[in-house]
């Protein structure tokens, strides 16, 4: 029996968690801790590249920061749309 917690199983319980939440507010504070969380992520990702894998990745972790800033001031209407299809990515994409 594997009890290993699966970085998709946390991610599709965080945009269910979104997907969830009946006050509007507290689904856009979940949307915007999300937005958060990837930025600091992206920055210690890159952090901890050497200066020839940045830049190979540079087109790409600025993707990554133009998604993220895209996702900035969406409503609640709009991040429970957004968290849908992302679960349903991580759906489609389970082994």
């Amino acid at each position: 029996m594997n009890n290993s917690i699966k970085t998709d199983d946390v991610i599709f319980n965080f945009f269910k968690q979104i997907c969830d939440e009946k006050d509007d507010v507290k689904c856009v504070e979940l949307g915007n801790s999300w937005i958060n969380a990837m930025e600091t992520n992206l920055t210690n990702m890159e952090a901890n590249l050497d200066e020839k894998d940045k830049a190979k990745h540079k087109k790409d972790i600025q993707n990554n920061r133009n998604h993220l800033n895209s996702l900035k001031g969406k409503n609640s209407s709009e991040w429970r749309e957004y968290a849908t299809k992302c679960m349903v990515e991580i759906m489609d994409n389970k082994v």
